[in-house]
């Protein structure tokens, strides 16, 4: 009787994701320098898309951004990949997981301006084309 439930679980971790957010662990915040807001937001990431197959979530070194932490790249095959700013390891994870959704699904990356949640317009700091566009 557990195969039945087991088998499905297995696919969707040996899957190949239709979207990967790639978040920044290396910025640190706070006046001791200690705190890493990047960590925080990979863990609300994770646990908000823990039953979604389509997404996996990644914990990188660097993205280059430091000035803006939390950072995250979002991407996927055959699809734009974004580079996200400014995000609040509190604040926008929800909005980070309904972006993500609304990625994986699309065709391209491309999701309609007004579809996308507010971070997904106004913290937008690069928009690279797939390989091969």
């Amino acid at each position: 009787m557990s195969e039945v439930f087991e088998a499905p679980l297995a696919a969707r971790r040996t899957r190949r994701p239709d979207a990967i957010i790639h978040v920044c662990v290396t910025c640190r915040a706070g006046e001791d320098g200690a705190s890493r807001p990047g960590v925080k937001l990979a863990d609300a990431l994770e646990a908000g898309l823990a039953d979604d197959g389509a997404i996996r979530v990644e914990r990188i070194e660097c993205l280059s951004v430091c000035k803006r932490p939390c950072t995250l790249a979002l991407s996927g095959p055959g699809k734009w990949t974004y580079v996200i700013a400014d995000l609040d390891n509190e604040g926008h994870v929800g909005d980070v997981c309904e972006g993500a959704r609304k990625y994986a699904a699309s065709r391209d990356g491309i999701v309609p301006w007004r579809e996308r949640p507010l971070p997904f317009r106004k913290n937008v700091v690069s928009r690279t084309p797939p390989r091969g566009a």
